[in-house]
């Protein structure tokens, strides 16, 4: 552990989970073109072309109802596209906008940026007593967990910081603050949170509920391995109906749910999203701090970060770890909040704008993203400027392809094929009725391919309520099946063109 101030700095390893789901996007024609096959290697399956035949008959046995199949597939060294199919047609990206996220914090922050989220006193500690206020600064670390957060707490109580005879104070201005990443999504989805300059745990609350008797005893926690702080700032009560499931409602800056006992059975858990972050993360550091003998008043939330003494740091990894797991888990949150510090815009609709501006003068893209985690339903994509951006990257070393998740090959019912030569790092976003994968073909020894490959079909998704959005009828066979299709073609592209 490094020195900090004399009080200690903590790094740690966020521990991830991601969660998709959301909209689809415009139906439009389909075509297919190709160029010439090169040489085959040896020691691959041997298919003579990909013609146009080959991928309609994939398509059609993919039943994906009036969806929109377009894909691209390019030498990563050359950019030459080597075959597509309507590859200049405007899909949503889903979660494959992260890697475009990705690159833009890598160039804009550089891969050694840290987040450090600071605890300052506005007065000198004396006997173990802040004279002035204890005051918890957000940086906008989108990976702080709950046991991070406790150890922070320790190591205040470890240098003997005992009380305050000011304030408990919070600074969350380090990104705007938001409710939600999308609006489209169903209240209780706890991937779609709110955002600030404090966060913890992808700001997702857990809730539990168990039978007891004729009623529930349900409790609100922060819970991680080692830590389990209850939470006072979400409150949830159940409700006799059957529908909706959850409700939920802001006051003030708690985050009040209600729901629907015809759906709780006799027991059971999830995670719910958190509206108010910094109120969230300041409630937890309380309980926390209290268990370690340091008893913090009421949080007041400043606008301006005071002056003061740094007492301790709370350090993220490095940015390329931190994306590797965003890219891995697919966390929306960590998205949004490494490209609003990338670009310091005041709303996540400017960051979007300020990022597509940047994809066009960087890397000569045509698209436009009005987020960062492609949860939203506005942004598009095409497969060529996908495959654009990932040549890109490749030529200029940006930092992408090694942070990107590894694959094996699959065959064409979509298992996995163990010791196949050719290996695929790619990333890949699934929203309602909306799929995509794009990324790097890589065999032993030959051409290295770059792809990409998005469908959707917007009627589908515009027939669902939104109680359905969640889950919606035949969204998971749908999603296998378009998955199933993205091998059946990869594979053939690794065989025919690698």
């Amino acid at each position: 552990m490094e020195s900090f101030g004399g009080y200690g700095v903590i790094s740690r390893r966020a521990i991830l989970a991601g969660v998709l789901a959301g909209v689809a996007g415009p139906a439009l024609a389909e075509i297919i073109t190709q160029s010439p096959i090169p040489p085959r290697r040896p020691g691959l399956p041997k298919i003579a072309r990909v013609d146009a035949s080959e991928i309609d008959r994939l398509i059609a046995a993919a039943k994906l109802g009036g969806g929109s199949v377009a894909f691209a597939v390019a030498d990563a060294a050359t950019g030459q596209i080597l075959a597509a199919r309507t590859p200049d047609m405007m899909m949503p990206p889903a979660s494959v906008l992260k890697s475009i996220t990705s690159l833009y914090a890598l160039e804009r922050l550089g891969p050694a940026y840290r987040y450090g989220t600071r605890v300052l006193a506005t007065g000198p500690v004396l006997g173990g007593i802040i004279q002035g206020d204890l005051v918890l600064v957000g940086a906008g670390d989108p990976t702080v967990q709950t046991d991070q957060l406790g150890d922070l707490a320790a190591r205040l109580a470890a240098a003997g910081v005992k009380g305050v005879t000011g304030r408990f104070v919070t600074w969350a201005g380090a990104l705007p603050t938001l409710a939600e990443i999308s609006e489209e999504q169903p209240v209780q989805v706890g991937y779609n949170p709110g955002l600030s300059g404090l966060n913890l745990n992808f700001n997702r609350v857990y809730f539990e509920w168990k039978r007891a008797g004729a009623d529930w005893r349900v409790t609100m926690d922060a819970r991680g391995e080692r830590f389990v702080p209850a939470v006072q700032m979400a409150q949830v009560r159940v409700v006799g109906r059957e529908a909706p499931l959850f409700t939920y409602a802001t006051k003030g800056q708690q985050d009040d749910w209600t729901v629907a006992s015809g759906a709780l059975g006799k027991g059971g858990s999830r995670w719910l999203p958190v509206r108010h972050p910094a109120g969230y993360v300041a409630d937890v550091f309380r309980v926390l701090a209290a268990a370690q003998g340091l008893v913090l008043p009421v949080v007041t939330e400043v606008g301006v970060v005071p002056k003061g003494q740094e007492l301790a740091t709370l350090q993220s990894d490095p940015l390329t770890d931190v994306l590797r797991d965003m890219l891995r888990f697919s966390t929306n949150l960590t998205a949004e909040a490494v490209g609003l510090r990338s670009s310091g815009a005041a709303s996540l609709i400017s960051s979007g704008a300020a990022m597509t501006d940047w994809s066009r003068e960087r890397m000569g893209l045509s698209g436009k993203f009005t987020d960062h985690s492609g949860l939203g339903s506005h942004s598009r994509i095409s497969p060529a400027d996908m495959v654009k951006a990932l040549v890109w990257a490749n030529r200029t070393g940006a930092g992408l392809k090694p942070i990107l998740r590894a694959y094996a090959m699959r065959d064409d019912k979509g298992a996995e094929i163990a010791g196949h030569p050719v290996k695929v790092v790619a990333k890949s976003g699934t929203l309602n009725f909306a799929s995509g994968l794009a990324g790097h073909i890589l065999p032993p020894g030959g051409r290295e391919l770059v792809f990409a490959i998005f469908s959707a079909d917007i009627a589908q998704r515009a027939t669902l309520a939104e109680a359905e959005r969640e889950d919606p009828p035949g969204g998971q066979g749908w999603t296998r099946r378009s998955r199933r299709l993205q091998w059946q073609l990869i594979s053939r592209w690794a065989a025919a063109y690698g």
